[in-house]
């Protein structure tokens, strides 16, 4: 087998071997054991394994129980977590894993290879991005227990950064007997490698974690447990933390970031999260015979005004985005077809030439308007109804928890316009191709391409960049896939959201990778 020696693969050179893995920011003063974490969030997943359902509420748990084969810092160079070492072959067709020894899953059973081909084959069969994240792997060998072998049918350039314990966690093998992964115990009870196992999860309320007594990594955690408690908007999770009920959140009110950061016993930081590069879209389902009109999209596009939003709603912490590929990654963004100025004459102009003028009590025409359940989004949501209504265009809003927003927009198709929260991941390919992928409209999964877009040309771009490994052609197909969106425009983005944590100085070393919110907590610890 003609193998390179290049460990890191694309990105830089692993550490192997069996001590703890290097840490972010980690604390000058030796950590104390015990205690618990309390974390509070606004609104509650649907299940607290992502295999799914990638929702970020799902991720908050689901990283302090399940690990993935490496991690990154903050650098982007990977590190080992449930692989020790990797090597690829020299024709970027087969990933070679060298498995950690000695890992238990909580339930005590071993875990083998065998866990490794069914986790990424399963996240493939249904995950809502790894179906493009994955859709070059044929196989994965299990040639003995510690080895994992990726096989490829064609190049996957950003394979590596998939496979953190955020993104693609490995799940045990023996909790999913059937191909029906819903009906496993594991969504909501779920068995892990990592820190902290599983213990309770009282609907409406909370869910706890406790210790791992069994950790590989010797002497960790140092928390004795972890509890995540939901409230219902962002003002609980300000007074939460005030009073000291919680930890920390990353769901305060933005409004109160400045009387909190008044409070000594209290830090707010503002992050960008560069891996995940989470962002609001705007999306028009392009079955309604209205929005089918791409002028008609333009009119409502020159509406918004990205900069009210973020002083208003953001209090200055969002950035202006508008092309759903992100501004981290400049070789292969461009914002230029997405330039849309808030402009309420033009909107007006466009719609009354795609002809629907105003009627005798000056309205259009009305649109559903959905939004993912989150307090942010609920403002943006009543901004956009009173925009809109500028334009004689009425809106209705359709509020409901995380469930009932996936059922309506991805299942029932109950909306006209969508403000959603997406995560634009570590590359296009697995982050923003799933928003205009075809394939979508009949293989129905949460987070993509909700309008229903259908462009071969754009399919086919994407499908060229998923497997070019010449980085000056890959960025040039980005571009071309940029200026047939921004002018289709099925969809576009509104701003890159900040990620705010905000959390009491007792807790230490809360972020320990690059993906900032979703650490795995083995290194935190509390001040008495």
């Amino acid at each position: 087998m003609d193998l390179t020696r290049r460990k890191a693969l694309l990105l830089g050179a692993a550490v192997g071997g069996a001590g703890l893995l290097p840490r972010l920011g980690f604390a000058a003063e030796t950590p104390k054991k015990g205690g618990i974490a309390t974390f509070v969030t606004v609104g509650e997943p649907t299940t607290l394994v992502p295999l799914s359902d990638s929702n970020t509420k799902t991720r908050y748990i689901s990283t302090k129980v399940l690990e993935g084969l490496v991690r990154f810092d903050k650098e982007f160079k990977p590190e080992p977590v449930l692989a020790e070492s990797w090597e690829q072959s020299a024709d970027g067709l087969r990933y070679i894993f060298k498995l950690r020894k000695g890992v238990k899953w909580h339930d005590g059973k071993d875990f083998t290879s065998a866990d490794v081909k069914f986790s990424l084959l399963a996240f493939k069969k249904v995950g809502p991005r790894a179906r493009i994240t994955f859709a070059n792997v044929s196989d994965v060998e299990t040639p003995d227990p510690l080895t994992a072998i990726v096989v490829l049918s064609k190049p996957a350039p950003y394979l590596l950064r998939a496979l953190t314990g955020g993104e693609t966690p490995i799940l045990p093998a023996h909790r999913y007997p059937t191909d029906n992964y819903a009906e496993s115990p594991n969504g909501n009870a779920p068995i892990g490698t990592g820190p902290f196992i599983f213990e309770e999860w009282k609907r409406g309320s909370h869910v706890k974690l406790k210790r791992n007594p069994d950790y590989w990594q010797a002497g960790l955690p140092h928390l004795d447990g972890f509890v995540t408690r939901f409230v219902g908007d962002g003002a609980s999770a300000s007074i939460a933390l005030e009073t000291g009920e919680a930890d920390y959140t990353t769901d305060i009110a933005y409004s109160d970031i400045e009387r909190l950061r008044q409070n000594p016993s209290v830090a707010v930081d503002v992050y960008t999260d560069a891996y995940l590069n989470n962002t609001q879209v705007f999306e028009f389902n392009l079955e309604n015979p209205i929005l089918a009109k791409k002028e008609v999209r333009h009119a409502l596009a020159h509406a918004i005004d990205r900069q009210f939003i973020i002083d208003a709603i953001f209090y200055g912490t969002a950035q202006a985005a508008a092309s759903t590929i992100p501004a981290v990654f400049k070789a292969y963004n461009d914002e230029a077809p997405f330039q849309y100025p808030f402009d309420l004459a033009k909107a007006n102009a466009l719609l009354d030439a795609a002809g629907h003028p105003k009627d005798a009590s000056g309205t259009r025409f009305t649109l559903r308007l959905s939004f993912i359940p989150g307090d942010t989004f609920k403002k943006t949501a009543e901004y956009v109804r009173s925009t809109f209504g500028k334009l004689g265009v009425k809106v209705d809003i359709l509020e409901g928890d995380l469930a009932t927003f996936i059922k309506r927009v991805y299942t029932e198709r109950g909306f006209d316009i969508n403000l959603n929260g997406i995560s634009r991941l570590f590359d296009p390919t697995p982050g923003v191709q799933r928003l205009y992928w075809s394939d979508n409209i009949k293989n129905i999964v949460p987070y993509a391409n909700a309008a229903h877009y259908n462009n071969p040309k754009v399919d086919d771009l994407f499908r060229a960049a998923a497997v070019e490994v010449d980085e000056k052609k890959r960025a040039e197909q980005f571009k071309d896939i940029q200026k047939i969106a921004g002018d289709d425009l099925p969809n576009f983005s509104v701003v890159a959201l900040p990620t705010v944590i905000a959390r009491n100085k007792r807790i230490e070393n809360l972020v320990t990778t690059i993906d900032i919110a979703y650490s795995d907590l083995a290194t935190a610890w509390k001040r008495s």
